[in-house]
């Protein structure tokens, strides 16, 4: 009876193990998932924001050490805090790819995308756990867990669109050789057409849309309010009229211009407002600066000589401010405020004022200076970005193609291998 009883007593106390030391290895398991999810996803949208500009990667490293400690600070996660013990970097590791893949590394390439975030090896404390490994499982190890997230882009059907259109060409597709639909990145165009000015859609057109109820939509959608929901394959309805009022009222919170009822604390200006002066015009379908014809070299503008404040300085400008270092950033601003979100359009055979186009797909665009407020000045010029930040949900895939993007969390791999980490 008693080597009955001892071999019961044992058991039962390696039942009480499982359960104790098991439960707490599920729960920091848990926690410690949680907050290395949030750190990968702080660092993929940093990057993300500070593309062009300098020290991205310890930036990046930096956001996503920080949202780790914030995370291991909140309620619950007392264990969690102690065990980084205000050193972060020494617990996790951060490294930055251009593919979801791998390989993964720090600082990475150049052009990363994707940040992996790694605590190889968090330690926790035993109860049981030291009694069962002298019963000869030594095996069992330390008790302690690990955990890997990776965030990185995904493509997204845009819910925050302008009612604007550009029309493209469908035989025009080839996003390896940076070709969408006729447009390619850093090419300046005429986002909303003026007076005087020969419209793509036809007569009495000024590529405007019709998303609901005229120019109170229009300045709505323009200033980022709306909440228009489409997919490539739909059929969108333009609408007829210059609008002028409404457009340059929504368009210009933007850079910090507020009239018609729309304010700041609606619509906050985005971090850099600056733009070239005298301001670009349209002459007879040439869009020009200071009276000479502007044209783009892989995203930088000069009109003759002369630099035009465009897409790549409004750029570096903007990840000096999301890094804390920027001069003439804008109290309250947000980031990418000056990207617009648009409809690219199959206007063959169209030629009349409100008239259903079939939607190719949608660009991101960056708007390079306040629209004017006459009927001829009314003009909205925009640069083709190949991906801006979406706010739809994200797709299963990895972004490689063009428009709104989403920043959401992978599967982590082996590097190379395609096969997932259990720690992921």
């Amino acid at each position: 009876m008693t080597v009955l009883m001892v071999i019961a007593l044992v058991a039962i106390t390696m039942l009480a193990a499982l359960a104790l030391d098991g439960g707490h290895m599920l729960l920091n398991k848990s926690r410690l998932q949680n907050a290395v999810d949030a750190a990968a996803l702080s660092g993929a949208k940093t990057l993300s924001q500070i593309i062009g500009g300098t020290n991205i990667a310890s930036t990046t490293r930096t956001a996503a050490l920080n949202t780790l400690t914030l995370n291991a600070n909140a309620t619950g996660n007392t264990e969690l805090a102690a065990a980084i013990g205000g050193n972060a970097g020494g617990f996790a590791v951060v490294e930055l790819s251009n593919s979801v893949y791998g390989p993964f590394s720090y600082p990475g390439p150049a052009n990363a995308t994707y940040v992996r975030v790694t605590v190889p090896s968090y330690s926790l404390s035993g109860f049981f756990w030291s009694f069962v490994q002298r019963l000869g499982t030594a095996g069992l190890g330390s008790k302690k867990v690990a955990a890997m997230a990776t965030a990185g882009p995904s493509p997204t059907s845009p819910c925050d669109l302008a009612p604007l259109m550009v029309c493209g060409d469908p035989n025009q597709y080839n996003p390896s050789a940076g070709n969408f639909w006729g447009y390619h990145f850093g090419d300046l165009q005429d986002l909303k057409t003026g007076s005087g000015t020969t419209s793509p859609i036809g007569p009495g057109n000024f590529q405007l849309l019709d998303f609901g109820s005229g120019g109170s939509t229009v300045r709505t959608d323009l200033a980022g309010g709306g909440s228009e929901c489409l997919s490539a394959g739909q059929n969108v309805t333009t609408s007829p009229g210059n609008k002028v009022g409404p457009t340059s009222q929504g368009l210009n919170t933007r850079f910090g211009q507020y009239a018609g009822g729309v304010s700041a604390a609606q619509y906050p200006p985005d971090l850099v407002v600056s733009y070239s002066t005298p301001v670009i015009t349209n002459n007879s379908g040439a869009l020009q600066y200071k009276g000479q014809t502007i044209t783009s070299n892989n995203g930088t503008l000069t009109a003759g000589g002369q630099s035009v404040l465009g897409y790549n300085e409004w750029l570096a400008s903007s990840a000096a401010c999301v890094g804390g270092t920027g001069t003439g950033c804008q109290s309250g601003g947000v980031f990418e405020r000056r990207m617009l979100k648009i409809v690219i359009g199959n206007c063959t055979g169209k030629n009349n004022g409100a008239t259903s186009i079939p939607v190719l797909g949608f660009g991101c665009y960056f708007v390079v200076q306040p629209a004017g407020s006459t009927g001829s000045t009314s003009e909205i010029f925009g640069q083709f970005v190949r991906e801006c930040s979406g706010d739809s949900v994200p797709g299963p895939n990895p972004s490689g193609d063009t428009g709104p993007i989403i920043i959401q969390l992978y599967k982590t791999y082996i590097n190379g291998s395609g096969t997932p980490s259990t720690d992921s």
